[in-house]
């Protein structure tokens, strides 16, 4: 019940994934949500977004911004990065994650999607058949319906955990 909530993988954060590699096992397609996974929330972007872009479309991967936020947001962020984006996405609804893949030219076997929350990023993508990367939430300060779902995400990743470690375990074992 709770594996739909499960990323295909979780790391500290977005700038320490390794897009190269990657790249070389055939993804094509980047899909990101913005705050606390790329910036502190409402931040614009920064250097080390604006590389992070830079990078990725130098290796040929196609990007796209998927982002719950009113357009004005998106945009400021995207002003920087020069990528494609959609706003107010409704994550977790898959709809958009389909539309972001069509427009890239992707598909949910070559498209990746990187996100900080659970309930929106993580399930929306798993239900579109993506591989998941979640990310560890850039900054604590975030609005008060976020912080209450963090404390259900405490609960799934509790489990996540101890799926990945029983796996390990199993393994090693062989």
């Amino acid at each position: 019940m709770l594996e739909r909530f499960y990323p295909g993988e979780y790391v500290d954060s977005t700038y320490e994934i390794d897009f190269d590699h990657l790249y070389e096992d055939g993804y094509r397609g980047v899909i990101f949500d913005i705050d606390n996974t790329l910036v502190p929330h409402g931040a614009p972007a920064d250097e080390r977004a604006c590389a992070l872009f830079a990078h990725l479309k130098e290796l040929g991967y196609h990007c796209m911004l998927l982002s719950n936020n009113k357009e004005p947001r998106v945009k400021m962020f995207n002003d920087a990065v020069q990528v494609s984006y959609i706003y107010k996405a409704g994550k977790p609804n898959p709809a958009n994650y389909r539309k972001a893949m069509e427009q890239m030219g992707t598909d949910e076997k070559n498209t990746l999607f990187v996100g900080d929350q659970i309930f929106t990023d993580v399930y929306g993508a798993n239900r579109t058949g993506i591989r998941t990367i979640l990310v560890k939430p850039i900054h604590p300060k975030e609005e008060i319906q976020i912080v209450l779902k963090r404390y259900l995400e405490k609960i799934v990743l509790f489990f996540y955990r101890r799926k990945c470690q029983k796996q390990q375990s199993a393994a090693q074992k062989r």
